[in-house]
């Protein structure tokens, strides 16, 4: 028998709520240690929960989203499928990680919680055609 210690990896479904957990708590601008104090644990533990080295059990998942204001299914949207069945995730589709990388960027976190500031539903509206004729434009002038 071979003493070879074998490390477990974590599983893809843990790195992606961990990172479902980071994305929403920067995304609110909120550090590793106030959620930490908010759950009654160690910026540590958090670390851990968001690189998926350490399993969120249920109850703590639950409180992580009330604390982050998301209902539970927002960690779970957009995760991988099970390579064992070969079925997709929840909302798998090829074209979403793009919305988490431009979430995870500088601009796109910024763009984020201005936008989110805006309370007139007819105003975020405009802004939302204001970049898409932008966009367009952006496309038309590159061909």
């Amino acid at each position: 028998m071979s003493t070879i210690v074998n490390k477990k990896k974590p599983n893809p479904i843990d790195i992606h709520v961990g990172s479902r957990i980071r994305l929403r708590r920067t995304m609110l601008g909120m550090s590793q240690e106030k959620l930490g104090d908010s759950l009654g644990i160690t910026f540590q533990q958090i670390q851990k929960y968001e690189k998926g080295t350490n399993r969120v059990g249920a109850s703590r998942l639950q409180n992580i989203s009330s604390i982050l204001n998301v209902p539970v299914s927002f960690f779970f949207e957009d995760a991988p499928g099970d390579p064992a069945t070969g079925q997709p995730g929840m909302a798998e589709s090829s074209s979403s990680n793009y919305v988490v990388d431009f979430l995870s960027s500088s601009e796109g976190l910024q763009l984020n919680r201005a936008f989110v500031k805006i309370e007139d539903p007819k105003v975020r509206r405009k802004l939302v055609d204001l970049v898409k004729a932008l966009a367009a434009e952006a496309d038309s002038s590159s061909s």
